[in-house]
């Protein structure tokens, strides 16, 4: 199984940042000794693969360190060459991940997930949005008539995919997400559902198992793109649900065991995680891989 990976993904960041970056290079470590997957180098998504999902003169503004102290706040990364290489790298990586699915069947990027960049803004640690540019992509350089489902399971909304996909009947957005957690404005995708706080495994596997049969009846996929986020677990610092570690790991054998069945081709992202110890998020975040590498043996 391929997974995509560069020390780009670690941006430098002031003392005391919440934003616990290190998690790439704990999960690159794990994934390094795990024999069959091959860790490839993350490529930058171009200027045109960025734009198929993003305005213009958004793009031009974060090339040119034009943002406003109040775009920096609202992305909350402060502007840098280094910013701008590690959002293109983090797209490119899914785009990579996703042509790597479409021949293999399930492929990974080490990172990715950004889901709350908007067309035209950045937003909750999120600059360019890699599931929209990466599904688009597909359309427009693989074949111009694949339909495409984006399964979001970070347990914060995918409120910018859902914006920038909103009129696109070719490319289904589903998130299942903490109703009173972060973004407090949710956008509309395709199919939400917003879960109570202390949701707990049964609960959350149930609506799983219930939305998939939803996205099933009322959208033909040929590919899927899954937000594999940890912070819906227990640990998370952030996430205000109580999924076990093996709830988590039920998520996503639930998610591959959809995809094997149909042989629907499975691009995998990381997403979000704040755990209280930032192993806890590795942890769940290594789960998931090893939880496809062994879906990826059945393709």
């Amino acid at each position: 199984m391929k997974a995509f990976y560069t020390d780009h993904f670690v941006l430098p960041l002031p003392a005391g940042h919440r934003f616990p970056m290190e998690k790439y290079s704990c999960l690159r470590d794990l994934v390094k000794t795990v024999a069959d997957i091959e860790l490839i180098e993350a490529p930058a998504a171009s200027d045109t693969q960025i734009l198929y999902a993003h305005d213009p003169n958004y793009l031009i503004k974060i090339l040119g360190g034009k943002l406003n102290p109040q775009e920096q706040r609202e992305i909350g990364f402060p502007w840098s060459e280094k910013m701008v290489e590690r959002s293109r790298r983090s797209a490119g990586a899914t785009i990579a991940a996703a042509k790597s699915a479409l021949e293999e069947g399930i492929a990974v990027n080490l990172a990715g997930g950004t889901h709350h960049a908007y067309r035209n803004m950045g937003s909750g640690f999120c600059v360019f949005n890699d599931s929209a540019i990466a599904a688009r992509t597909l359309q427009k350089e693989v074949n111009t008539k694949l339909k495409i489902a984006i399964i979001d399971l970070d347990v914060h909304q995918g409120n910018g995919t859902a914006s920038i996909l909103q009129n696109d009947p070719s490319i289904f957005t589903l998130s299942i997400h903490g109703e009173n957690n972060f973004p407090f404005k949710k956008e509309q995708s395709d199919l939400d559902l917003g879960l109570a706080d202390g949701c707990n495994d049964h609960t959350y596997l149930t609506s799983l198992e219930q939305c998939l049969d939803d996205l099933n009846s009322r959208f033909k996929a040929d590919c899927l793109i899954y937000l594999a986020g940890a912070d819906p677990h227990e640990g998370d610092r952030l996430g205000r649900l109580k999924i076990s570690k093996d709830g988590m790991r039920l998520r996503d054998e639930t998610v591959f065991q959809y995809a094997l069945d149909k042989r629907l081709p499975i691009a995998i992202s990381m997403a979000g995680g704040y755990g209280k110890e930032i192993e806890s998020t590795v942890d769940i975040h290594f789960q998931t891989i090893s939880t496809a590498l062994r879906f990826q043996q059945e393709y």
